[in-house]
């Protein structure tokens, strides 16, 4: 259904002019709104994620990815955190002494996994999980029943999912390639915001 609607803003596509008055528009009123509504709903309250990462490498020692990906497992594939969040994060927990780098067996120089760092809790990060083990166990369980929902809608609408996964892996592998240039980054955003409209109109 995305894919159908993107082709059909596509196809209505105006002149630059009548584009541009457009993207003005927009970022007065859907994309603040919409900037709004992720305010409110965000998924992790403050130091939350910083919580969950720490819990997550204590159930076992994880790299970045894995964390990532473990999060949106955790939520049915409805949220992942970004790369810009998580790293970061994963850099305070090290400097606070609360994770270390976990030993892992030598892999070859072309081995993808070689160049990532898995980390284990330390003494002081069990401590600080023990101390706050209330905490832990109410955004755990917050981040299951997420996912629970989450999995209940993909079961009521699976081609929803199916086209909403498309999308996501378009642009993703069209991002990799480095086939992105401005105009058509431009292009991209005017087509998902302008489905995106459409859909809170239904």
């Amino acid at each position: 259904m995305l894919a159908m609607m993107a082709a059909q803003a596509a196809n209505e596509w105006d002149s630059s002019s009548e584009r541009d008055e457009r993207r003005s528009r927009r970022s007065r009123t859907w994309h603040d709104g919409a900037k709004t509504r992720k305010r409110r709903g965000r998924m992790f309250g403050t130091g939350e994620l910083r919580l969950a990462l720490l819990a997550l490498i204590n159930n076992e020692p994880r790299h970045g990815y894995e964390l990532i990906r473990a999060i949106e497992d955790m939520t049915g594939g409805s949220y992942a955190p970004s790369p810009g969040a998580v790293y970061p994060t994963l850099q305070m927990l090290e400097e606070e002494g609360l994770i270390k780098p976990a030993k892992v067996k030598a892999a070859s120089d072309d081995d993808e996994a070689s160049s990532k760092k898995p980390f284990k809790v330390t003494k002081a990060g069990k401590s600080e999980l023990a101390d706050r083990e209330d905490e832990v166990d109410e955004l755990m369980g917050r981040l299951g029943e997420h996912g629970a929902r989450a999995e209940k809608v993909k079961a009521k609408s699976p081609d929803l999912w199916r086209a909403m996964g498309n999308l996501a892996t378009v642009l993703k592998n069209r991002a990799r390639a480095g086939k992105l240039d401005q105009k058509a980054i431009d292009e991209i955003v005017d087509i998902i915001d302008e489905v995106a409209k459409r859909i809170e109109r239904l």
